[in-house]
C-alpha cells in the first residue's frame, strides 16, 4: 500500500505482486532489507522492474523465475557477482515484485530505488540524472524469451524497450542501470522502501480519519473528495493513457477535478487551473480507507479522495525538471511545488 501511495497511480496493480511475494517468502524464506551502508562500496546492485502497460499486468501473469534469468544474464555479461537487488521504481507492483526476485535469487533487497515514486519512462530516473549508464538493459518475459540492449542513451533504451515489450505481449520484466553501492549512494532515493513500509503500516492501523493521517505522514494535501463521473482510458505504445473526472461531494460539492495520466497521474486540474503536477505525486485513494487506487483500477462511480504530496527533493532541480517536469509530457505549464500551490 505504501508503494502505491508513492507510485502516484502507476507502477502496476500491487495485488498480484503481493501474492507472489507472499508465496515466495513462504517457500523461500524472508528477504533481508539492507541499507546501502551495510554493503561494500564496490558491491554490484541490480535494479529490477516490470515494464509495460499496467492494464496488461493485471491479466498477464509472471512465471516467477524472471529475476533469476535477469541476474544470470547480468553476471555473465559483466563478469561479476550481483550482491543485491533494488527497486527500479517505488510504485505499485514494482515496489513489491523485487521481493519475489530477491527470494528466488537468494539476494538481499536494498532500501533504495531509482525514483522515489513511479514515472512512465526509463530515462526518468535518479540514475540517469546522476549520469549512470543504463547499460546493459536486459528484458525477459514469462515464456523465457530474453533480450539484451546496449544503447547510446537512456532515451534510446526507452524507444527500443517499448518496441520489444509490445512484441512480448504488453509487459515484460527487466533490469537496468546496474551500479556499485558507491554509485547508488549518489544516484538513488535512499530509504524509500522502509518509508513506504511505514506508510503502509499507518494505513492498516489508522481508524478514525485515515486520509488525514495519510496526509500528515507524507506532508500531503487533500485536493478533492468525490465521485468518479467519467473515465477515459486506452492502451497505446506500451502505456496506459487517459483521464478521470471527479465530481466533488459533501464539502466539495459543485467542484470538478480532472486527473490526466500516462501510467502515473501527471496533472490535476480544477476549472482549468493546475492544482498539482509532476514531479510531485498525485494519488487517488478510497474515501473511507485511504487505500491507494492505481490508474487501471479507477472506475465510474467510485468514491475517492485525491491527495498530492511533495516528490523527493532530488526531482526539484532545474536539471530534474527538464527530465520529468510537466513540459516533458506536453503540458504547457511550469512546475510549481505542491506546497506553494496549497500551503
Amino acid at each position: 500500500m505504501g508503494a502505491s501511495v508513492f507510485g502516484g497511480g502507476g507502477g502496476g496493480d500491487p495485488y498480484m505482486g503481493g501474492l507472489m511475494a507472499g508465496q515466495a517468502i513462504e517457500t523461500g524464506g524472508e528477504v533481508e532489507l539492507v541499507a546501502l551502508d551495510s554493503l561494500d562500496d564496490d558491491d554490484l546492485i541490480l535494479p529490477v522492474a516490470m515494464v509495460g502497460a499496467p492494464t496488461v499486468m493485471a491479466e498477464k501473469f509472471l512465471s516467477g523465475d524472471e529475476g533469476a534469468r535477469l541476474r544470470t544474464e547480468i553476471e555473465q555479461t559483466l563478469g561479476r557477482r550481483v550482491s543485491a537487488v533494488a527497486c527500479g521504481e517505488l510504485g505499485g507492483i514494482n515496489g513489491v515484485i523485487p521481493v519475489t526476485w530477491a527470494t528466488n535469487t537468494g539476494l538481499p533487497m536494498v532500501d533504495c530505488d531509482l525514483m522515489g515514486r513511479a514515472f512512465p519512462e526509463l530515462q526518468m530516473t535518479t540514475a540517469a540524472l546522476a549520469g549512470i549508464s543504463i547499460n546493459p538493459v536486459v528484458m525477459t518475459d514469462e515464456r523465457g524469451n530474453l533480450v539484451k540492449f546496449d544503447t547510446i542513451t537512456p532515451e534510446w533504451a526507452e524507444k527500443m524497450v517499448r518496441t520489444v515489450v509490445t512484441s512480448m505481449g504488453g509487459e515484460a520484466s527487466m533490469c537496468l542501470y546496474p551500479m556499485t553501492v558507491a554509485q547508488a549512494k549518489e544516484a538513488t532515493v535512499v530509504g524509500s522502501v522502509s518509508r513506504a513500509m511505514e506508510v503502509g503500516r499507518l494505513l492498516l492501523e489508522a481508524a478514525d480519519d485515515p486520509i488525514a493521517a495519510l496526509c500528515a505522514s507524507v506532508d500531503g494535501y487533500a485536493l478533492i473528495e468525490g465521485k468518479i463521473v467519467d473515465v477515459e482510458r486506452q492502451t497505446t505504445e506500451g502505456f496506459s493513457r487517459g483521464s478521470v473526472t471527479i465530481e466533488g461531494t459533501g464539502g466539495h460539492n459543485g467542484r470538478f477535478l480532472r486527473l490526466e495520466f500516462q501510467n502515473e497521474n501527471l496533472v490535476a486540474m480544477e476549472d482549468g487551473r493546475v492544482v498539482a503536477s509532476v514531479p510531485d505525486i498525485i494519488t487517488a485513494v478510497d474515501v473511507h480507507t485511504a487505500r491507494p487506487i492505481v490508474t487501471e483500477q479507477l472506475r465510474y462511480g467510485q468514491r475517492v479522495s485525491v491527495i498530492a504530496l511533495p516528490c523527493d527533493p532530488i526531482w526539484r532541480s532545474p536539471e530534474a525538471i527538464e527530465l520529468v517536469g510537466p513540459r516533458v509530457f506536453s503540458y504547457d505549464i511550469d512546475y510549481v511545488p505542491v506546497e506553494e500551490l496549497h500551503g
